[in-house]
């Protein structure tokens, strides 16, 4: 299987804030962003799988600035690191500014897809190969988060976690 980089993962879709998709405050509804980072994410699973992909986890969703109205959002994603069956999806999300067309990161989140055939059984997916210094913090940051997470549903022991181990060495 072909080891691949993040970036022949990224998907970006941009798209417009519009009122059926605002809260009283006019601001763009927290479901409604989950659901674009769903999507995006989705795209960039099956991009480095080439296989059908299942949301398996919503790892961490930050909602840390408010997208108003009229808002053009893009959100990026990349496949952050890939284990046997499951692939961590790192999403970016920003909003441009209307007048001088700067974007800012708004939000952010962490997905996990697993790979599966066309029986919904779990398949192997290729590895991933980081190039930039953030590919390369994401990738090394996934392994950590993967542990914490099967720590926590009882799935290992802690003294299996040897990557949350090293952090308080």
């Amino acid at each position: 299987m072909q080891v691949k980089t993040p970036e022949q993962s990224r998907t970006v879709m941009t798209d417009l804030v519009l009122p059926s998709e605002t809260n009283p405050l006019n601001n763009l509804f927290g479901g409604e962003l989950l659901a674009r980072m769903d999507r995006a994410a989705s795209i960039a699973a099956r991009r480095h799988s080439r296989r059908i992909v299942v949301t398996a986890s919503v790892n961490h969703v930050a909602f840390n600035r408010a997208v108003p109205l009229g808002s053009v959002v893009t959100v990026e994603a990349k496949v952050s690191r890939a284990f046997k069956t499951s692939m961590e999806v790192f999403i970016d999300v920003w909003i441009e500014d209307r007048e001088s067309g700067d974007r800012a990161k708004a939000n952010e989140a962490i997905y996990t897809f697993v790979a599966v055939d066309e029986t919904g059984r779990p398949i192997p997916v290729p590895e991933v190969k980081p190039e930039t210094e953030l590919e390369k913090d994401r990738f090394d940051a996934a392994l950590r988060r993967k542990q914490l997470s099967l720590l926590l549903a009882g799935k290992i022991k802690p003294s299996q976690a040897s990557e949350l181990k090293a952090l308080f060495d």
